[in-house]
């Protein structure tokens, strides 16, 4: 008989894999932000991952539409959800008479872009969002919420975050006062590149937009523009007098209000965030990892994402940390210890054919709340005393036909090597406290 050939076990470029030990911290960094947006009053929601076409790329552009995940089935026209905001307003447009608003919800899944696989940037990955969307109106509070929210989830994973606002209407403001409103996109994407290419490369893409020599010069003044808010209000309140620049820079000043309100602390301004995609109108925000360049999340206002899927104006503003982004660079930098991660609280060794009473005190330990398992294999008690140690077991618990017939167990601790004798009562309390 012909020997089957064996497939080489291989994954797809930009797909993102873990082991084990590194999954359970990252769905513990889930849980953690989780818990934040409940605290902040967010329901849950679970849009599909596929969509219609016309539904993703309503208001996508630029490199977005390049790098969706776009085929066909039969006659249906889909995409792979390249965020979770797009579709989150298809939803809202669909449910809009079920809903309370203004509606705030959060979202943690995965999302697909179909990108050059690099450090920090992958083809899927996940996105955990929360957005709030308003009936008609909403409040610059809710802006103020949101990036307040991003800082609270960051505190709430220990770690340390900056996070860089500024508002669209600004920049957006100066491209109309220039008469180059139909060239906004362009000048804004070269914008958005400032860190990442020459200056002089820059300002000869601005010249061949069509912006003068000393438009480009004041340009990209203006986007280089960061600091406190009275800094920012002190520097440009005189730059330009269109009104959309001057009602972006009153919502600067209106949003740091709400957010010295609501307790932030990590907050700078800085004219440079701009966000990619189109649909942002006014609040943008990026955050970063104190003494790292690389954005780990974001968000900002999008004041007419839903006009492309309903009559009815629903403004509405959001934030994702890029959990994704976030965990890898983390691995990079050692921050966790993997070493010290087990999925197992108490090893439970069972002899003198006590296995049956082992499943029982297993049984008890898990419904108050302790991670046991019974090492039930055909092996010797050093061997599985070798098998705990190599799983980074905390405890031990023998169970033998003493233990059985007094009711008490001798709980060793792995670490220190001490070992005591206690009722299932007094070992559930041990660990839990």
């Amino acid at each position: 008989m012909e020997k089957t050939k064996l497939i080489t076990p291989r994954k797809l470029k930009g797909f993102w894999e873990l082991m084990p030990k590194e999954q359970m911290l990252f769905s513990s960094l889930l849980s953690k932000i989780e818990e934040v947006f409940k605290a902040n009053c967010f329901v849950p929601l679970d849009t599909p991952v596929l969509e219609y076409s016309e539904t993703l790329l309503a208001k996508s552009g630029g490199e977005t539409d390049k790098q969706v995940f776009r085929f066909t089935k039969g006659d249906a026209d889909m995409c792979m959800r390249y965020d979770l905001t797009v579709p989150l307003a298809r939803f809202v447009a669909m449910h809009q008479n079920e809903l309370n608003f203004p509606f705030k919800r959060f979202q943690i899944g995965k999302v697909y872009r179909g990108e050059r696989p690099q450090k920090g940037r992958f083809r899927e990955f996940y996105q955990c969002d929360a957005d709030i969307i308003g009936d008609g109106e909403l409040s610059l509070v809710a802006d103020a919420e949101c990036v307040n929210m991003f800082e609270q989830c960051f505190d709430a994973l220990g770690l340390k975050t900056r996070i860089e606002v500024s508002n669209r209407k600004i920049l957006s403001g100066f491209i109309e006062e220039i008469g180059q409103n139909d060239h906004m996109t362009d000048i804004l994407i070269v914008l958005d590149k400032l860190d990442k290419i020459p200056l002089e490369e820059a300002m000869q893409e601005l010249s061949e937009i069509g912006l003068k020599s000393e438009e480009c010069e004041k340009i990209i003044k203006l986007t280089k523009t960061s600091g406190k808010i009275e800094e920012i209000m002190q520097n440009l309140r005189n730059f330009c007098q269109n009104q959309l620049f001057q009602i972006g820079l009153e919502e600067l000043q209106e949003l740091d209000t709400y957010l010295k309100s609501l307790g932030s602390t990590s907050v700078t301004y800085n004219l440079s965030v701009i966000r990619g995609h189109n649909y942002y109108t006014g609040t943008v925000f990026e955050g970063f990892l104190k003494n790292r360049k690389e954005a780990v999340g974001g968000g900002g206002r999008f004041e007419n994402l839903c006009s492309y899927f309903s009559d009815k104006k629903m403004p509405g503003v959001g934030m994702s940390v890029g959990i994704t982004r976030l965990f890898d660079l983390l691995l990079s930098d050692g921050y966790f210890d993997i070493s010290k991660t087990s999925e197992i609280d108490v090893a439970i060794i069972n002899f003198d054919e006590t296995l049956a009473d082992g499943l029982k005190v297993m049984q008890t330990l898990r419904k108050n709340g302790v991670k046991a398992e019974v090492f039930s294999e055909n092996k010797s008690f050093k061997s599985k005393m070798k098998e705990a140690n190599k799983r980074q077991v905390k405890y031990v618990l023998i169970v033998g036909s003493d233990e059985v017939k007094s009711q008490k167990f001798a709980l060793k601790d792995m670490e220190s090597g001490e070992q005591i004798s206690l009722t299932i009562e007094e070992i559930i309390k041990k660990i839990q406290y």
